[in-house]
């Protein structure tokens, strides 16, 4: 696999979860526009789903680089904000007999907040389509499994990894989800994700590992691996 496989509707969900995979021609048009006009018109004719395909899998793969080394095969994965499931794709392709659980909330919020949003109500996401593109790009319906965090019971197993990626402390405070985590954590789970104030859990973990430094966002921010609450 060198590329992710796309339709025009799973492509401009992708672009709107990642303002990286638009091309130059698009930024111009979104800035232009605004984000409304680019998701529900512009993007529905300019939009090339075979590019953004290529641009997505470059981009996971380089995240994946990241922590891969964290990584072994037959683990139990949490992810939480995953988007459409690239980097889970990329897991599962790489680390076989990995099984797969997906936190999601099912609706796109109408307007990009920079920054915490305190009542946890920020979502960029379709629970069918994160679905198709999983089916689409390897994955079988009996390696993962998708849960509506406003509708659906939490699962409450064990995991060994949970990977939220520029979501948890990132959109939102890490404290919507800290008793959950608790309880699916075991001594040896191992959190990854990024957020503004890394500084801060080293008094929440007793193992931080900061794995990755972006000073190009609009919140810099550092990528940890995290291990055994205090």
């Amino acid at each position: 696999m060198k590329t992710f496989q796309l339709g025009k509707d799973l492509a401009r969900l992708a672009v709107l979860q990642r303002s990286e995979l638009t091309s130059p021609k698009l930024k111009k048009i979104r800035k232009l526009f605004g984000r409304y006009l680019f998701t529900n018109f512009f993007s529905k004719i300019f939009i090339n789903p075979a590019e953004i395909g290529d641009t997505y899998y470059r981009v996971m793969k380089n995240e994946l680089d990241t922590f891969s080394n964290y990584l072994n095969k037959n683990q139990n994965y949490l992810s939480i904000g995953s988007g459409i499931g690239g980097l889970e794709v990329l897991i599962h392709s790489y680390f076989k007999g990995c099984k797969f659980s997906f936190i999601e909330k099912n609706y796109v919020s109408k307007k990009v907040k920079y920054g915490w949003d305190e009542k946890n109500l920020e979502a960029y996401n379709n629970i069918n389509l994160l679905d198709t593109f999983l089916l689409k790009n390897g994955m079988d319906s009996k390696d993962y499994d998708i849960y509506d965090y406003d509708k659906d019971i939490l699962p409450l197993q064990k995991f060994d990894v949970i990977t939220s990626l520029y979501s948890l402390d990132y959109h939102y405070d890490f404290s919507f989800y800290i008793d959950y985590l608790k309880k699916v954590c075991s001594e040896d789970t191992l959190i990854i994700f990024d957020t503004i104030r890394a500084e801060y859990f080293y008094s929440v973990f007793q193992n931080v590992d900061i794995i990755k430094e972006d000073s190009n966002t609009v919140h810099k921010s550092k990528r940890i691996a995290c291990k055994k609450f205090k």
